[in-house]
């Protein structure tokens, strides 16, 4: 019987491998520690963080004598792995970020717009059929120019800040409209004038009185007509003033900042007595909505005893102003959604959601108004015994031109 191959020395013409029958057993390790390898063993270098996002892995060598077993990929894992390739190859660029924060800014824009709309059409048909009959037809406040009525009734909130007022009215119908100003606006204008709410004037059906008496006995549409009758205007648009919603807009549009002398207002008894009570130093403040309000509603200043309803209807206007200003600025913009939704709700008005968007568009586009107000010549008791201002002929004539022709 031969030798078994195994059993021979090695020699110099040995070929480095051996042959196997079939059915012998393999070696678990089959190597000649005397024969140099004819190749170099190299180790994988751990793969760096980008090479981790773009999917690739660690290759592990086999241990000696096993064979690597590797799953075969499925068409989730392979669109996976493609899908990841795909998006981390497209490297960030600046005109690609600048591409990407336009379209952040589209939507963010295309949201506010959704809101303020469906906001505005909750608020459609707030102001009664007679007083849309007595307005004029309006433009395109883009492009022309309206006059708008904006009017502030004494009527409570029945809930949240001012609903515990004494003597407070909580119904429209009866209200006393203490804030009346006409706003021209369009067109690249904005310019306003205040009506002191004790101005006598002739109402329609009801004789000599107070201006602001008009909206009590009539509503909206006696007072549009009272006011035209008075400064021979023609008015196109009205807006009633929300007082319970007006904080929260100037809240959602981060406050607004506002140079006061000193004040110190205690309305309807102060705070301790169910209203409100404001105390600012000289200088310029940053308000919160209910600090606004209270400054909108001040006409006693026990720290300058020389202010009139005059000086409340100046800061008004001064409120509008800083209202505008800050509808500008960039923090409002990262605000813009909630306060598109908040705006149409502090207003009751004729005006459609385009109509209105267009009335805010103009009033940035005008700039910021000069405070004008009717300045009254002296005073008359009226037949009810209370008094009341009175405003020349010419004054009034004085300042509608102002208003219309600047």
């Amino acid at each position: 019987m031969p030798d078994d191959p195994s059993d021979r020395a090695p020699s110099d013409d040995t070929p480095e491998y051996r042959v196997y029958r079939a059915g012998e057993d393999l070696p678990r390790r089959a190597t000649r520690p005397d024969v140099e390898r004819p190749y170099t063993l190299y180790s994988s270098r751990p793969r760096g963080l980008r090479a981790r996002l773009r999917g690739e892995e660690d290759a592990e060598l086999p241990e000696p004598g096993r064979q690597r077993r590797e799953k075969p990929p499925t068409e989730g894992s392979r669109w996976r792995r493609l899908t990841w390739r795909r998006l981390t190859w497209r490297r960030l660029t600046w005109r690609r970020g600048l591409a990407y924060l336009g379209i952040a800014i589209v939507a963010w824009v295309l949201l506010s717009f959704v809101l303020f709309m469906i906001s505005a059409q909750d608020q459609a048909g707030s102001i009664p059929a007679a007083a849309q009959a007595e307005l004029a037809p309006g433009g395109n406040m883009l492009t022309s120019t309206d006059t708008v009525l904006i009017l502030g009734t004494d009527q409570r909130p029945r809930s949240g800040p001012g609903s515990k007022e004494p003597g407070s009215d909580y119904s429209d119908a009866g209200s006393n409209s203490d804030t009346i100003m006409l706003w021209r606006i369009g067109g690249g204008v904005s310019r306003r004038l205040s009506i002191p709410r004790d101005t006598v004037a002739s109402i329609p059906g009801l004789g000599t009185a107070k201006i602001n008496a008009a909206y009590s006995f009539g509503g909206p549409a006696l007072a549009v007509k009272t006011i035209e009758q008075f400064t021979g205007i023609k008015i196109n648009h009205v807006i009633i003033v929300n007082l319970a919603n007006f904080p929260k807009f100037i809240d959602a549009i981060g406050g607004i900042t506002l140079k006061t002398d000193k004040v110190c207002s205690n309305i309807s008894g102060g705070v301790s007595k169910g209203g409100f009570t404001l105390d600012l130093s000289a200088g310029t403040h940053h308000l919160t909505g209910e600090q606004a309000l209270i400054l909108a509603r001040t006409r006693e200043n026990s720290c300058n005893p020389s202010e009139n309803d005059l000086t409340r209807e100046m800061r008004q206007q001064q409120i509008l102003n800083a209202i505008k200003s800050q509808l500008l600025s960039p923090g409002t913009f990262f605000r813009l959604p909630w306060a598109a939704w908040d705006a149409p709700r502090t207003l009751r008005t004729d005006m459609g959601g385009f109509t209105l968007l267009s009335l805010f568009a103009a009033s940035e586009l005008g700039g910021s108004a000069p405070v004008q107000i009717l300045k009254p010549s002296g005073s008359v008791t009226l037949p009810d015994g209370g008094d009341g201002l009175t405003i020349s002929p010419s004054e009034i004539s004085s300042a509608v031109h102002t208003l219309i022709d600047g």
